[in-house]
């Protein structure tokens, strides 16, 4: 079994953090920025959504215009 290398922080209450806890640490920071792009993705598509509908239909609106004139 191996021992914790930083047990000797520990023993004396120094809360020095191990290579693991910074990696989990970093990864935890790492999938919450992710899932703070992806609903910031989701809303900038639904956003592109719109205004492409809204260019079609005044597109469709001139293009009936114009065939009536």
């Amino acid at each position: 079994m191996k021992q914790n290398p930083y047990w000797f922080f520990r023993k004396w209450g120094i809360q020095e953090p191990s290579p693991l806890e910074v990696l989990e640490k970093k990864i935890q920071e790492l999938e919450d920025r992710v899932l703070l792009l992806e609903a910031e993705n989701i809303g900038q598509s639904n956003a592109l959504y719109e205004c492409w509908n809204s260019l079609d239909a005044r597109i469709d609106i001139l293009a009936e215009n114009r065939t009536n004139v």
